[in-house]
């Protein structure tokens, strides 16, 4: 048995501009208000601080546990993006500040692959649903539910219609900012064929059509346009943005993949100015079918609450790109799934039967959250699933029985609901659109006591696995049990032999540990 280990001795803070979305009752859009604050973080003994840092994360607020008789219905938006990872890792990698609000569990979660069964039928996705203990809290029951979305035929896909927004500012001038962002391209420009159209836009202190419309097979040409790019200049990301969509509006395919692909650092400081603007924008060439994807670079100025919003409300997904590795990976091995959107508006809804569970809480996807109206709702926005993405959603149920306390309002002009006679625990309802279409389709999967099994299987051992870690490193309330001991031991019976990047998580593991020892 792994021997646990002490919590680490803070000294000193060091200071992050974090970006803290407060919900407003009166906005009739259902955007959120933003309001900035400064953030302390303690950091322990060895770890290093940059002394000049202007990384932005919006604040999170963890979701609590709800009680089934006040709220029966848990609704919120898928999410493919994986950034949350690759920062994680690159805190920890370099020995720095492990921003609490850099971590966000579903999409450290939603990261590794899992043996989730492959759609059979017409519908884009499967749904994979176990139940187990929950390794942090004896008195809960962890669920989980699991979307896998179909794959595509690389060598039949849908054309594409390719802008690159490659941000060249003085920002960018470091190694791992430019000279990486132009391998990661140069790997994803191997992969096009002579339906596919690319186009190069840059931005510093002006905009720059570097190439346009060049047929995907002109490797030599969008590699040497590539290569060619230097750094220098002040940001002026938006006006890149207006030229890059009026490319993309010009070389439209239809019928393909017609996506901007914007790479940078995040600094969007010149041009439009107002970031309701800027999401009014994409918000706008989504609806033409021009999709935007935000792939981030380097350190220090990394602005990932700025990115995550750009692709949210673009239709696209969001990675960072810390290595090589890690491009190869978004670009080349999981193409599919950053290029090609399978299912749109991707919506959740879990109602709890209290007859059975009176208790509950989501595991992430705090900004995620949709009310309860909005699942019906097709003009609400929701999260896209591409082409093979899996989806991992995990839930602490606490059953009527249980020892746990779960809070409760009394309510005075309502008395308890007549229950329903049934042996379901739960019911998950999905909703998604076509990508081309705009009325949405509704799955329904009851789920009942046979889903429960004493022993994890290696999808949900794995996934609670990352879980608790993402809570120790927030620190969550909710962390429990959990400790790195407790993870390290969960995945001595899991099998990562065959996969890379989940053995390289058991790694990341032991080295917190270390760290805080």
């Amino acid at each position: 048995m792994i021997q646990d280990t002490k919590m680490p001795e803070f000294n000193h803070v060091a200071l992050y501009s974090g970006s803290k979305t407060e919900k407003s009752e009166n906005l009739t859009d259902g955007t959120a208000a933003d309001s900035e604050e400064i953030v302390e973080y303690e950091i322990p003994d060895g770890m290093i601080v940059e002394d000049f840092n202007t990384e932005e994360y919006s604040a999170i607020t963890e979701n609590n546990f709800e009680n089934v008789k006040n709220y029966p219905i848990s609704t919120f938006s898928v999410d493919v993006d994986t950034a949350s990872y690759s920062l994680v890792r690159r805190m920890i990698n370099s020995n720095g500040v492990i921003v609490p609000d850099a971590v966000r569990i579903e999409e450290m979660i939603n990261y590794f692959r899992y043996d989730y069964e492959n759609p059979t039928e017409d519908v884009p996705f499967s749904v994979t649903t176990e139940i187990s203990d929950c390794p942090w809290n004896k008195d809960a029951k962890l669920l989980l539910i699991g979307l896998q979305a179909k794959d595509i035929d690389l060598e039949n896909r849908p054309s594409s219609n390719l802008v690159f927004l490659l941000d060249v500012s003085g920002s960018m001038d470091s190694p791992d900012k430019l000279p990486l962002m132009q391998k990661a391209f140069v790997m994803l420009t191997e992969n096009l064929n002579e339906n596919d159209r690319i186009s190069i836009v840059t931005y510093a202190g002006w905009e720059s059509v570097v190439l346009e419309g060049a047929r995907g097979d002109e490797t030599m040409k969008i590699v040497s346009a590539i290569e060619d790019l230097s750094a220098g200049g002040s940001t002026a990301g938006s006006a890149g943005i207006k030229k890059a969509y009026e490319i993309a509006e010009k070389y439209f395919i239809k019928g393909g993949n017609n996506r901007v692909i914007l790479a940078t650092d995040g600094d969007l400081n010149v041009g439009i100015t107002s970031e309701g603007e800027l999401k009014r924008l994409v918000k706008k060439e989504r609806k033409k079918g021009i999709f935007l994807s935000v792939l981030g670079f380097g350190t220090g100025n990394i602005k990932d609450n700025k990115m995550e919003t750009l692709a949210d409300n673009g239709n696209g997904n969001y990675a960072y790109i810390d290595s090589i590795l890690e491009a190869k990976k978004v670009l080349v091995e999981e193409m599919g799934g950053t290029l090609f959107t399978v299912a749109k508006d991707v919506k959740l809804q879990v109602e709890f039967n209290p007859a059975y569970i009176k208790g509950y809480r989501l595991i992430g996807y705090e900004n995620r959250l949709l009310n309860t109206e909005d699942f019906d709702d097709d003009t609400k926005d929701a999260g896209e699933i591409g082409a093979g993405h899996r989806v991992t959603a995990l839930y602490e149920i606490v059953e009527v029985d249980s020892e746990q306390e779960i809070p409760e309002t009394n309510l005075k002009y309502q008395s308890d609901k007549e229950i329903i006679e049934s042996n379901e625990w739960l019911n998950i309802n999905i909703r998604y659109k076509e990508p081309d279409q705009n009325e949405s389709r509704l799955l329904s999967f009851p789920v009942d006591a046979s889903s429960y099994s004493a022993e994890m299987s290696e999808n949900l051992a794995f996934a609670s696995s990352v879980a608790a870690f993402g809570m120790l490193l927030r620190d969550s309330r909710w962390k429990g049990d959990a400790s790195y001991d407790m993870i390290l031991n969960i995945l001595e019976d899991v099998d990562i032999s065959k996969d890379e990047y989940k053995d390289e998580f058991v790694s990341l593991v032991k080295k917190v540990k270390r760290m805080y020892q």
